[in-house]
């Protein structure tokens, strides 16, 4: 800890670690409902639809992974030892997933110019959003099951398919209903019409299955390491985990119910990405303070104190300039989006 006056001392590993989780929490509410959207894309077979659910985003997209390198790369400079456990446990689904959000961008952009060959690129931004969200969801899951390590020699002692399990599977599936139910409530909050309602009737599905899925993923998890058991069922913990859970029903109240009221366009989006952020807040708190459950905690792999100093300080004047031009975008394109002249 770096001491900053009498007494008082400042943890820079654990702000570092607030800020890598933040990037993170960030991006899966931005680029959330961009690969639900793209998902939900192989339901919409007209291509004015399409048109429409691209054109929603069409102006924020681009700056949505810029959370996703923030996060990674502050996770490099931050915290080196568990960048070097992590990644090659976790090589094949983080590699598709970037090759997925490529190819991805890719057909985004070559889309609008050509006929032709639009269905090709259509279904190119249909997979490249279902391998994303996937791959993101098997990675989540490979991470929260444990990574087998060699402490003695600080590496990686597992296999090449290590993360391939039934749990890294189910949570990859999670993450893309989720995903897509972020799409739907998107949609429901920029469109109008016979869209609009197509997508308030499939929230309501996809509504469902991720609330299944929440609770699967919750009742899941404590039984893979002994010390997220005992971090929500020990003792009066129990209180808390049924608080989060109270709280998650709450929540999904509130977006079915929004859902069925019309002029409330915006509130089942905001419910749904309430639900997101305590889920990953409950995540965070099983794994805390490990960063590799249940092996390496943040303190452990944290990098020199002169190191995190510095970055933090350049963290300092990036962060919010990040926050205030996403926020200046969404503010300039907020509103409905016209089927024939764009937003309004």
């Amino acid at each position: 800890m770096m001491p900053i006056a009498d007494g008082v001392n400042l943890d820079l590993t654990l702000i570092w670690a607030f800020l890598i989780a933040f990037a993170v929490l960030v991006y899966v509410v931005l680029d959330g409902f961009d690969l639900g959207l793209g998902m939900l894309f192989v339901a919409e077979p007209v291509e004015k639809d399409r048109d429409v659910m691209m054109n929603s985003v069409a102006p924020v997209w681009d700056g949505n992974e810029t959370w996703l390198v923030l996060g990674g790369g502050g996770l490099f400079a931050a915290f080196p030892l568990a960048y070097a456990l992590i990644l090659p446990a976790l090589y094949v689904p983080l590699i598709v997933m970037l090759l997925a959000l490529i190819f991805r961008g890719v057909a985004f952009e070559f889309r609008w110019r050509t006929k032709r060959w639009r269905g090709v690129w259509d279904i190119a931004f249909i997979g490249g959003s279902a391998a994303a969200a996937l791959s993101q969801g098997i990675a989540l899951g490979g991470l929260l099951q444990g990574i087998d390590i060699d402490k003695a020699a600080r590496s990686y002692a597992g296999g090449w398919w290590d993360w391939l399990t039934p749990f890294s599977v189910m949570v990859g599936i999670a993450v893309m209903v989720g995903y897509m139910l972020l799409g739907a409530t998107w949609l429901v909050l920029k469109t109008t019409g016979p869209l609009q309602e197509r997508m308030r009737r499939r929230a309501w599905l996809l509504g469902v299955a991720t609330v299944a899925f929440i609770g699967i993923v919750s009742l899941w998890t404590p039984f893979l390491q002994d010390g997220y058991y005992t971090r929500w069922f020990g003792g009066l913990n129990i209180v808390l985990a049924a608080g989060v859970a109270a709280a998650v029903l709450a929540l999904a109240f509130g977006m079915f119910r929004t859902l069925m009221v019309r002029h409330h366009d915006y509130w089942p989006f905001l419910f749904a990405l309430g639900m997101f952020v305590l889920g990953f807040g409950g995540l965070g708190y099983s794994m805390f303070p490990y960063i590799v459950p249940v092996e390496v905690t943040i303190w452990e792999a944290a990098a020199p104190e002169n190191s995190q100093l510095f970055m933090l300080v350049g963290a300092a004047f990036l962060i919010p300039i990040i926050l205030a031009y996403t926020a200046y975008a969404y503010w300039v394109f907020r509103g409905k989006i016209d089927p024939d002249a764009g937003y309004h």
